[in-house]
């Protein structure tokens, strides 16, 4: 806390001929998730946030007391009403209740994470609410990785028809500027009968006190029009979650460099081949751990890979560790026939030898697995599992193979070779072995998760639905009874509305079946 007011108050300090709105925890008695108005070297004042989000990723009310005071800012003849991401979600107030005081300008300082498609659904409403409250909004959103979260930017000053003046890129820091008149809106409210019936409906007008913090400024040379910068489609903005959320990370972590264990699979490929994207193919080290196992084409796909991206490549031979394993364990393993115990001592060994590797050199180890196998299993703790971030995890195999193609077509090249997109998914922890051995197809797997894990749906409803009984009914086990391997999975990108983790919160310890 005093740190974070020290920071404030080095900000407040270089506030010099602008009026700048910042986040910072408030400790005034209680906790507040606060928003400071810096003005002439100093804080002018304080608002606290009203609305305290408690659902999927968000515990605030485990930290903050919610605010209830409103302010004002007097901006030479302008009138500005500050709020903080959640409170500007919800259609009546602060909102409301700023604009009938005479806020013709909404300022909202936000931390709103991403999910595929979140940056349309939240303008959508921030629209909205600058419609219904006949005012001009401006929204401010971070930028950058924590852990799962990925903040996507995508700020906005939208005027009171609902209309786009400005948009900030998605994924990246950028400082927007644009030069509007909110005062224009006070001649539409003359006749909007609404803020009439809403004053009516909450007792009068509700007294906001007002600060004076700034003169007005003329613009300089003319209003300023600002840009609008386009919205990437779905697989371009999971790209770009994907690299900003690793980049932030790997750096904000302190590691330099990553490793990953690419076998020839779709799923390791896509994996390096982001990393080298975000992190420049230099600081991306590729190994190949080939076991008695591994088809000469798989092996040499990784290989030809790591080739194409440009990554170091180091190849480390597993059988020579994986008979070792199995001279250790022959004696209690007599007379048992060979099983997965088996086929997990491969995995685990390239777990080994990735985590020496990272150990020694301080590499951070980037695991590969997809969202379609953590969610039923189809992995092993401490062998593929094992490593410090999870890159892929909460994405669904069939979209694994979606951007591999749209990375293709994004290179104008096979960034990773067509043999390893086409080829038919395996482990190759056994002669022959193809995913489809023991999972459905992942066409119709991924469906199943989607409803199942996302939407919440049971059983009867997917049956109901038209869902094959077979998939739906191998799928629920496999989910459920995977749990406890989830748990301990490393942290990975969220681009889903739910993800494993926060998200979904299920006990793995739980008798009833349903």
């Amino acid at each position: 806390m005093r740190a974070a007011e020290a920071s404030l108050h080095e900000l407040a300090r270089a506030a010099r001929q602008v009026v700048a709105l910042v986040g910072f925890p408030h400790f005034d008695r209680d906790l507040y998730n606060a928003c400071a108005v810096c003005a002439d070297g100093e804080v002018k004042a304080i608002y606290h946030k009203r609305f305290l989000p408690n659902y999927g990723v968000f515990d605030e009310y485990r930290y903050f007391a919610p605010g209830n005071e409103l302010v004002l800012l007097k901006i030479g003849d302008t009138t500005v009403g500050p709020t903080v991401c959640e409170d500007v979600w919800q259609p009546g107030p602060p909102a409301t209740d700023l604009a009938l005081a005479g806020a013709e300008l909404i300022a909202n300082v936000s931390a709103s994470p991403f999910h595929v498609g979140k940056e349309r659904e939240r303008e959508e409403m921030l629209v909205t609410r600058a419609r219904d409250n006949v005012c001009f909004l401006a929204f401010c959103n971070a930028v950058g990785g924590q852990d799962e979260l990925v903040f996507d930017g995508h700020s906005v000053v939208i005027d009171d028809e609902g209309r786009v003046l400005a948009r900030a890129p998605g994924f990246e820091e950028a400082l927007l500027v644009v030069d509007v008149d909110p005062g224009e809106v006070i001649g539409r409210r003359l006749s909007d009968a609404r803020r009439r019936s809403l004053a009516r409906e909450r007792g009068g007008i509700p007294p906001v006190p007002v600060v004076h913090v700034a003169e007005a400024r003329p613009f300089p040379d003319g209003a300023r029009a600002g840009t609008v910068a386009p919205f990437g489609d779905g697989l371009e903005q999971m790209r770009r979650a994907l690299e900003l959320a690793l980049r932030d990370y790997v750096v904000k972590n302190g590691f330099r460099e990553v490793v990953i264990g690419v076998s020839g699979g779709v799923d390791s490929a896509l994996a390096a081949a982001l990393a080298a994207e975000a992190l420049g193919p230099e600081r991306v080290h590729a190994v190949s751990m080939p076991s008695g196992f591994t088809s000469t084409e798989t092996r040499a796909d990784a290989r030809v890979l790591a080739e194409s991206l440009g990554t170091p490549f180091l190849e480390l031979p597993i059988e020579p560790v994986v008979e070792s394993f199995r001279a250790a364990l022959a004696e209690p393993f007599a007379g048992l026939e060979p099983d997965e115990a088996e086929e997990n001592l491969q995995a685990r060994v390239r777990g080994v030898l990735l985590m020496a590797l990272s150990n020694k050199f301080g590499w951070l180890v980037v695991t590969t697995g997809n969202k379609s196998e953590l969610s039923v299993g189809y992995s092993t703790l401490y062998g593929d599992m094992a490593g410090g971030f999870a890159l892929l995890k909460d994405v669904y195999k069939t979209d694994v193979w979606r951007l591999a193609r749209h990375l293709n077509e994004r290179a104008e090249r096979e960034l990773i070779p067509a043999s390893i997109v086409e080829r038919a998914p395996t482990a190759e922890l056994r002669a022959d072995q193809l995913d489809e051995d023991s999972l459905p197809p992942y066409l119709e797997l991924d469906k199943v998760l989607k409803e199942y894990v996302e939407e919440d749906r049971s059983r009867e409803e997917l049956l109901a639905d038209g869902f094959d009984r077979e998939v739906v009914e191998r799928a629920l086990a496999l989910i459920d009874r995977a749990e406890y391997k989830r748990r301990q999975a490393p942290p990975g990108v969220k681009l889903h509305p739910k993800a494993f983790g926060r998200d979904r919160r299920t006990p793995i310890t739980n008798r009833w079946r349903g």
